[in-house]
């Protein structure tokens, strides 16, 4: 299983010129194909990507873009690919048609193959450069690691980071097991287990609630333009909202590490992110919560260790039915978090009840066989909820 290992790194002056001219040139060669292909798109023809290397090689020898051969061409070659792999997507309608690259609103960043660097004795040494990256190697990549690919990257916050794919033996189905888990998602408490177990909502944006306004204000203070002190207020800003994101991401890693390593099947519920992000009310909250991001997580590395993550529809009405007798409560309002059911006189804690549906939702799955994973535009099967055929009229 291959697997990419992140690192800072603090570059030298002129390394750091080098790398910001090659991000200009692959933003520069992935719009001029973008271009391309959607000139050709409206006059109905269709370009691939021998055709825009093509394209590639004749600008080159242009004065206007003579500067292309100042920086290594696998960079560039591989922004191509990068823009084949897009359009295949959009074909396949599983992403939006391609957008083109902005100077300061797109991520910085250039992925170099194995022709483009040499990885020698805990080394990297990139093309177009004399000196080694000054890697702080915060973890140790897997014995004999040669990567495969390097890809580095400058964010907002003037903050360099190198990652590495290589083969990573360790990571491989784990040893089976009979736990199964039910996870409901929330804003107080951020995940509820069917155990009864909670984890507290650390609300990561909140904490740094006052500390982002104060480099926002500063920041507005500063006139517009390219000045110095602009350029200091803004990357102010987007440290703090650095630090958000990492923490956030922190946590959500330790939480479904720890999920996919305890149990064979995690069962979560489908939600459409996107669509509840805009209740202007909840969206702050949600958004801070990463609920999607925690999903990718849960699903990437349950694949790499063997495990299975089931997804309930969206409508299965986890929070209102009685994971006691089976009895489905008329209303369920978001204040309510106690209830007492009224066919079984049970008291159920709102959270931990609605984990307990869902694990009895995807064990259902797993035996019968019903589709609880609907596809974005259509379902693709059966609900879990409907387990019984329908009974045709004579």
């Amino acid at each position: 299983m291959k697997r990419a290992f992140k690192y800072r790194f603090y570059p030298t002056d002129a390394q750091a010129a080098e790398l910001s001219r090659t991000f200009g040139c692959v933003r520069k060669v992935y719009n001029m194909a973008l271009a391309a292909r959607t000139q050709a798109w409206a006059r109905g023809e269709r370009i691939n990507y021998s055709r825009t290397s093509a394209m590639l090689t004749a600008w080159k020898k242009t004065e206007e873009l003579e500067y292309l051969n100042e920086v290594s061409s696998v960079p560039l070659q591989q922004a191509l690919r990068h823009l084949q792999a897009a359009f295949t997507n959009f074909f396949a309608k599983q992403a939006k048609y391609p957008r083109f690259k902005s100077r300061k609103r797109s991520r910085n960043s250039a992925e170099y193959t194995t022709s483009a660097f040499r990885f020698r004795d805990g080394e990297l040494t990139l093309a177009k450069m004399s000196e080694p990256l000054n890697i702080v190697w915060s973890r140790h990549l897997p014995e004999r690691a040669q990567p495969s690919t390097v890809t580095v990257s400058h964010d907002s916050a003037d903050r360099w980071f190198v990652s590495l794919l290589c083969e990573d033996p360790a990571v491989g189905p784990l040893p089976a097991t009979d736990a199964a888990i039910g996870v409901d998602v929330g804003l107080d408490h951020l995940l509820t287990f069917s155990t009864g177990e909670k984890i507290v909502n650390p609300r990561h944006e909140r904490r740094d609630r006052a500390r982002l306004a104060r480099a926002q204000r500063a920041l507005a203070r500063k006139a517009r333009g390219d000045g110095v002190n602009r350029a200091k207020a803004r990357r102010a800003v987007a440290r703090v909202h650095a630090r958000i994101a990492d923490r956030r991401r922190d946590l959500l890693h330790k939480i479904t590490t720890r999920l996919v390593r305890e149990n064979q099947v995690v069962v979560i519920e489908d939600l459409t992110v996107r669509n509840m992000v805009k209740n202007g009310a909840l969206a702050c909250a949600i958004s801070d919560a990463a609920w999607r991001e925690f999903r990718t997580m849960l699903e990437y590395k349950a694949q790499w260790y063997g495990r299975e993550v089931i997804a309930v529809d969206r409508w299965f009405p986890s929070s209102k039915l009685c994971s006691n007798c089976g009895n489905l409560a008329e209303a369920m309002p978001l204040h309510v978090r106690t209830w007492t059911c009224g066919g079984c006189g049970v008291t159920h804690d709102r959270d931990v009840n609605a984990a307990n549906n869902l694990l009895a939702a995807g064990l259902a799955v797993s035996v019968c066989g019903a589709g609880v994973r609907p596809q974005r535009r259509t379902p693709s099967g059966q609900s879990a909820v409907k387990q019984k055929p329908l009974q045709r009229e004579p």
